[in-house]
């Protein structure tokens, strides 16, 4: 009888893995389970004008989980402003994992879903979008034209956003953000587990002058032949050519019975286009045999460039905030994580939302088919058709009277982005 034995290799990768978990350090992790109002500060900031928004403790409309709750901005065109405080750290020499859910409920069309890493001491209460941050980021929507990652680091009091263009989600359904980096400068950028962008802080952000620039001093040679297509030397003009007429007579055109030749002068024929006319002649183009290429100025080292090997370096993280604008309320955010292990992160994007987003998808695609029913409900297309007639005027007054208040609102909704 044959005896199986265990891999020896797969239970020494199962040990290290497990090891690996247990040295993971995480310094803030928030599911927003019971007690989490004790954990988070509400900030009065805009309290006073009326333009605070209230936050609401709740697993959404459509959910894989309906007792895993999150908090929610509750009220159209308000501010919403709060922050939670966890121990101080720096992540020099550290890898840094910055990782939260958000879910756009209200089918967002202008308004981030954003949070924000902020370093040093701060007044809780007065929270708000003055206040100084480390690292933000998330998604960020508004139209057509933004539909993207939001990734900014502050160096030296001057916050720099990421210049690549990260595609973000823009359904109605959860995703996971995720923003990890690492002392060697390099950064990733996932999206539900999924690495949508990577590369470095050098390159991706303007937070030190270039490396090199191009040679101010360099001119670009005189026998620099950068002309990719020359004149074919050997392509004439036929014999003949400029005198092709660019019209001619109509040769089916007929002089008009009625045509009175000592009242409306001699007729004479229409003219039409020339078929044989090629417009004006011009040479033939060929490869030039001497293309060199396009002159750059070669590239030299910059004098104003000075390296700052800790350019990743975040000192004194204290704080993780969610600061947002929002014309139409209804973002979600839960599962918020801070820690120094990507291989963490992934673990618990696995026990989230990778065991809720199919039951998730399943409720939202059900209270749709609600919805749509119910609508079909209020709007019969059966109705008498002598009834549909008596009530145009009635029905075009009303129309025009919503598209001016939907003018009026899509206005509003523009000119308050603009100002943010």
């Amino acid at each position: 009888m044959a005896i199986g034995t265990r891999n020896p290799n797969l239970i020494t990768l199962a040990l290290l893995s497990l090891c690996a978990m247990a040295t993971a350090k995480v310094f803030f992790e928030e599911r927003f389970d019971e007690g989490w109002e004790n954990r988070w500060v509400k900030s009065d900031w805009k309290k006073e004008d009326g333009m605070a928004g209230e936050w609401n403790y709740t697993s959404g409309k459509w959910n894989g989980d309906s007792n895993d709750k999150g908090i929610q901005t509750s009220e159209d065109y308000r501010f919403f402003a709060i922050s939670a405080e966890y121990p101080e750290f720096s992540n020099k020499d550290k890898t840094l994992v910055f990782q939260f859910t958000v879910k756009h409920e209200q089918k967002l069309d202008c308004g981030g879903g954003y949070m924000k890493l902020l370093s040093g001491d701060i007044d809780q209460k007065k929270f708000g979008g003055d206040s100084p941050y480390s690292i933000m980021f998330g998604p960020d929507i508004c139209g057509y034209s933004t539909k993207k990652v939001h990734a900014i680091l502050t160096y030296n009091g001057k916050n720099n956003l990421i210049k690549k263009d990260v595609p973000c989600e823009t359904d109605q359904l959860t995703h996971v953000y995720t923003f990890i980096l690492r002392p060697d400068a390099t950064y990733s950028i996932l999206i539900d587990n999924v690495e949508k962008q990577t590369g470095s802080l050098y390159s991706d952000w303007d937070l030190l002058p270039p490396k090199q620039i191009k040679d101010p001093e360099a001119k670009k040679p005189e026998d620099w032949d950068d002309k990719e297509y020359i004149p074919d030397p050997e392509d004439k003009k036929p014999d003949g050519y400029d005198d092709i007429p660019k019209e001619i007579p109509d040769a089916e055109a007929k002089k008009p019975e009625d045509w009175d030749d000592e009242e409306d002068g001699e007729w004479t024929p229409p003219t039409i286009p020339n078929p044989e006319y090629k417009g004006p002649w011009t040479q033939k183009k060929i490869k030039n045999p001497n293309y060199k290429g396009k002159w750059k100025a070669p590239l030299i080292d910059n004098p104003d460039f000075k390296d700052d090997p800790d350019l990743y370096v975040f000192p004194n993280l204290k704080y993780v905030g969610i600061e947002l604008w929002q014309v139409k309320s209804g973002t979600l955010f839960d599962n918020v994580l801070i820690t120094d292990d990507p291989d963490y992160a992934k673990k618990v994007v696995e026990e989230t939302w990778g065991k809720q987003k199919d039951a998730e998808k399943a409720a939202f695609e059900e209270a749709e088919k609600k919805r749509e029913e119910e609508e079909a409900k209020e709007d019969p297309v059966d109705s008498d058709a002598e009834d549909e007639d008596d009530g145009d005027d009635a029905d075009d007054e009303s129309k025009s009277d919503d598209v001016t208040k939907d003018a009026s609102e899509d206005e509003k909704e523009d000119d308050e982005h603009d100002e943010l």
